[in-house]
Order: C-alpha cells, then sequence, then structure tokens
C-alpha cells in the first residue's frame, strides 16, 4: 500500500510516466467505464503499459473509490461484522495485548495488525464464514503444525471459526518467537 492511502496521490507519476496528464486519463476511464474491474485493469496495462499500482490506482479512483483507507480502527473495522466473529476477534487481540502490553493494535491493510517495537508481528481477519490468523513469520505455522491439526492451515493462515473459543497458548506461541 502507498504510504499516502488517496489514490490521488498517485496522479503525478502517473502524468509522468505515462506521459498524458489526468484529464486524458480520465477520458480513457470514461470510454471504458462500463467494462468490469478486470477488464479495465487490462485495458490500461495493455495499451498503455500501466503497472498494476498505477492502474489499480485509476481504475478505482474513476469508479469512485478515492482512498485505499477504509478503516482507520479496529471498532471501525468490526462494525459490519457479525457480533460473534467481532467478540473473536477483540478475544484474540486482547490475548496478545494482555501478554504483551508494549503491543499495538493498530489497521494495515484494513485489517486489525499486531505490532510490537515497530514490526508487524500478527494479523487477525473476520471473513464470512470464518476467521483468518497469522503471525507474521510464516515459519512459526511450520513449528506448530502438531497443535494446528484440525484447523484448515495456509501457507502463512490458519482458519478458525467466527466462535473459536480462543485458544490463547496457541496465540501466544504464534506471536512469542517474533517478540521475545
Amino acid at each position: 500500500m502507498a504510504t499516502n492511502p488517496d489514490r490521488a496521490s498517485y496522479f503525478p507519476a502517473i502524468e509522468k510516466r505515462y506521459g498524458q496528464p489526468m484529464s486524458y486519463w480520465f477520458e480513457v476511464m470514461a470510454e471504458i467505464k462500463d467494462q468490469k474491474y478486470p477488464e479495465q485493469m487490462a485495458y490500461l496495462q495493455e495499451n498503455h503499459g500501466f503497472s498494476r499500482a498505477h492502474a489499480n490506482a485509476l481504475v478505482l479512483y474513476s469508479r469512485g473509490n478515492t482512498t485505499s483507507r477504509r478503516f482507520n480502527t479496529v471498532d471501525e473495522y468490526l462494525a459490519g461484522e457479525d457480533a460473534t466473529a467481532a467478540k473473536t476477534v477483540r478475544a484474540i487481540l486482547k490475548t496478545i495485548t494482555k501478554a504483551y502490553p508494549k503491543a499495538e493494535v493498530v489497521i494495515a491493510w484494513n485489517k486489525p495488525m499486531v505490532k510490537y517495537d515497530g514490526r508487524y508481528v500478527f494479523g487477525v481477519t473476520a471473513l464470512k464464514g470464518h476467521i483468518l490468523i497469522a503471525p507474521f513469520d510464516a515459519e512459526i505455522l511450520q513449528s506448530l503444525r502438531p497443535r494446528l491439526e484440525g484447523y484448515v492451515v495456509n501457507k502463512k493462515t490458519v482458519r478458525v471459526p467466527l466462535d473459536w473459543k480462543v485458544d490463547k497458548d496457541l496465540i501466544l506461541d504464534m506471536v512469542a518467537p517474533q517478540i521475545d
């Protein structure tokens, strides 16, 4: 994500790199406004040599999404979530911040993340039918593999139910190697 979440912050670079003012690019977008997002992205990339980041900024801005930031707080993030999922996410985050009072819960990539000493150490995402939890060091999941039997384990995440009875020891064992 760009350090400035405003999609318009890409415009000077787009003008410089592709040699046309933004008014030109807005006209291009008006011509393809009825196409779907992937088609608009492909059009800019294939016909104008846009990078993925620049194409994404222009397409989403043209569709009315002017910022990549949607949530500023965990409460904002959880406001649209199922009450059970919200309770579970809060319990997961509380487990970490209680054990590590210097840990900071922030929003990054529009998801709740835990930072410690300026580094991301854990992330959590509420989805429609489950919650994903993830230490930022994927090797930690490999070391915990025997304890993760019964869970769906992806390359970097573990899927838990929305109503998960938080396994505090497991959560802390995901975080501790990155802090201690």
